[in-house]
């Protein structure tokens, strides 16, 4: 999910991924399943499929969640094709981020008649677009909130291949039966690429078209852009222990938006962290503590540590005259450089106005200081899931802000949850508002655009798995092209509110190319 070619730190994704180590004994062609079949000589009956499953570690902090099971999903999936599809023969497989495990898939190509690819967890080496090359019909699908970043980010560069692909991405089983039970084509002598046309076929039957765009009321302030601008060229913005993009980001962001990013060192928050005043965290544990409409896994200690957190980043923000903060948070955690996660500080920056930042992610985080700036409403960094099923995307992470609506706006409810991944320390469970349009964007100094998206809220999605903070929301456009076309990059930036007219003047008055993803 790297946001630039020229990134060089350690990110959060790359840092869980090198985590992630292969399984020893998980070679591919390890689970095959009696009932399916084995891996024979196509008979000409029925059509051979090899039924591969991108899986990760289970031992690592990684999605969906660290001790995931893998085989109950897996068994389900298989039961789901074997009392669906009785047409077709399924050869069962897995991969775990291992190119070995990819490259004996392949080995055996001339055994089967097609390919589905299930991403059943985050496993970033699992190479799915050189699984999804060898010419046959190929089915993808992603376990929501399992694969999800792996399947988003290579969907666009798998379909521009031309090959008999297709793809579903759905929060309802027999979608994915639907799609798979085309394999049966085959035997009717159909070609690949007749057979890919039945999956997309029957993936469009069953994803619904939203009617309803009225949304609840909810007027945004006019900007003074030429006011805007010029707080924006003053602020600064802390990133610690890295900085998606590196220094040539940093220098276009200053050149285009005149933003200063100033890094700091994992050293520097740990310092910050030990001298924390430990009345002050003991107030800011016991406010959020409080207020919330949950405390779930967190201990209280772990929600005073993210007190001395909140703390520490406040005294580095007042230190160095900054508006906000990004942090390389699970390359730090991990690294021994910090005790505590920031979501609840983050969380509490956005509400008051600043920029609380995951990640180290810089194109984010410039992004929500930006319409920060702008229209005075927090940005949600998220990582976006595809739902078809609901015509949805789903913008998951476990920081969220809790005043959708700008500092002297209602407040949502939330809860005190543990870090999802690793089950770890304090995050946040905002249960965001439903019925509002949304407005999602990222902006890119280098390559001066500004992605652009639209979609009514439409609740949060009480899933366990991944993040904690799940907003749904029905696509405003075109969720096939969403998909399909994703620009690099899993992250988003989701504010409430229709603010296409502010980032059209943005965009004019900068020079930025608008591109609509949906």
């Amino acid at each position: 999910m790297t946001q630039s070619s020229c990134c060089t730190s350690l990110t959060r994704r790359r840092f869980l991924s090198g985590c992630a180590c292969a399984c020893a004994g998980c070679a591919a062609g390890a689970l095959v399943n009696p009932r399916l079949g084995r891996a024979e000589p196509t008979s000409g009956k029925k059509p051979k499929v090899r039924l591969v499953f991108c899986e990760a570690d289970n031992t690592a902090p990684i999605w969906p969640n660290i001790g995931y099971d893998f085989d109950a999903r897996r068994n389900q999936v298989i039961d789901l094709l074997t009392k669906s599809c009785p047409d077709v023969e399924f050869v069962v497989a897995k991969v775990v981020d291992n190119q070995q495990h990819v490259d004996a898939v392949l080995a055996g190509n001339g055994e089967v008649d097609g390919y589905m690819l299930c991403t059943q967890g985050l496993g970033w080496g699992n190479n799915i677009v050189q699984l999804s090359a060898t010419g046959k019909p190929t089915l993808l699908v992603d376990n929501l909130f399992g694969g999800s970043g792996k399947f988003l980010t290579e969907l666009p560069r798998i379909m521009s291949a031309g090959k008999p692909v297709d793809w579903v991405s759905s929060s309802n089983d027999q979608d994915i039966a639907a799609s798979a039970g085309q394999f049966a084509l085959l035997a009717q002598g159909k070609s690949a690429a007749d057979v890919a046309a039945a999956f997309r076929a029957a993936r469009r039957g069953r994803t619904p078209s939203a009617t309803d765009w009225t949304c609840e009321a909810d007027p945004v302030a006019t900007a003074d852009f030429d006011e805007a601008l010029e707080r924006l060229g003053r602020m600064k913005l802390l990133v610690v222990g890295g900085g998606w993009g590196g220094d040539a980001f940093r220098k276009a962001t200053r050149e285009v938006f005149g933003l200063t990013f100033v890094p700091i060192t994992f050293e520097e928050m740990a310092a910050a962290y030990d001298a924390a005043d430990e009345d002050a965290a003991r107030e800011f544990a016991d406010r959020w503590t409080s207020t919330a409409r949950e405390v779930v896994e967190p201990t209280p200690d772990d929600i005073h540590k993210a007190g001395l957190a909140y703390v520490a980043m406040k005294n580095l923000l007042d230190k160095h005259g900054a508006m906000g903060i990004s942090i390389n948070c699970l390359g730090g955690f991990y690294g021994g450089h910090m005790k505590a996660y920031p979501c609840l500080g983050f969380s509490q920056f956005n509400n008051d106005g600043l920029v609380g930042g995951c990640e180290a992610d810089q194109i984010s985080a410039l992004t929500m200081a930006t319409m920060g700036a702008l229209v005075g409403r927090p940005g949600y960094i998220s990582d976006p899931v595809i739902d078809t099923a609901k015509g949805a995307i789903i913008y998951a992470h476990c920081v969220a802000m809790t005043k959708p609506f700008g500092p002297s706006g209602a407040a949502n409810p939330f809860k005190i949850r543990s870090h999802s991944e690793d089950r770890k320390g304090a995050a946040i469970q905002s249960l965001l508002p439903a019925g509002y349009m949304t407005t999602t964007l990222e902006m890119d100094p280098v390559a001066k655009t500004v992605l652009f998206h639209q979609a009514k809220s439409a609740g949060n999605n009480p899933s366990d798995m991944a993040c904690r903070t799940k907003l749904e929301a029905v696509v405003k456009g075109d969720v096939e092209k969403l998909t399909e076309k994703w620009r690099p990059g899993w992250h988003r930036v989701t504010f409430y509110g229709d603010l296409k007219p502010q980032v059209v003047e943005l965009c004019d008055r900068l020079k930025l190319k608008l591109i609509e993803e949906a």
